[in-house]
């Protein structure tokens, strides 16, 4: 059964906006660091935001000041609030622990294109 479930990813245009949930195991959303990560065609997996348990926020220069990402303890879960969206943000989207090695979700596709 998967432990880490990925959803909201779906095609939008560019400027758009799109807000991404994961589920994580309780027991790991309350310890680790948990990030976002996405991999785009041809293109290794990069680590674009990342927040701590008390909720404090990490972005990649890619994303800084387009995307938001945020956590809701109480449900284990954490989102990412992708505003201003281009084309170069079209990538299987995943969440997962920071430094932890839990095995990867199937992630949430999100393509912008006209």
């Amino acid at each position: 059964q998967a432990q880490l479930v990925e959803s909201g990813g779906e095609l939008v245009q560019p400027g758009g906006s799109l807000r991404l949930s994961c589920v994580a195991p309780r027991n790991i959303f309350s310890i680790y660091i948990m990030g976002w990560y996405r991999q785009a065609p041809g293109k290794q997996r990069e680590l674009v935001a990342s927040i701590t348990k008390t909720g404090r926020p990490n972005y990649d220069d890619s994303v800084k000041g387009r995307f938001t990402i945020s956590r809701d303890n109480a449900k284990n879960t954490m989102y990412l609030q992708m505003n201003s969206l281009k084309p170069e943000d079209t990538a299987v989207y995943y969440c997962n622990a920071v430094n932890y090695g839990l095995a990867w979700g199937q992630g949430t596709q999100v393509t912008v294109s006209s």
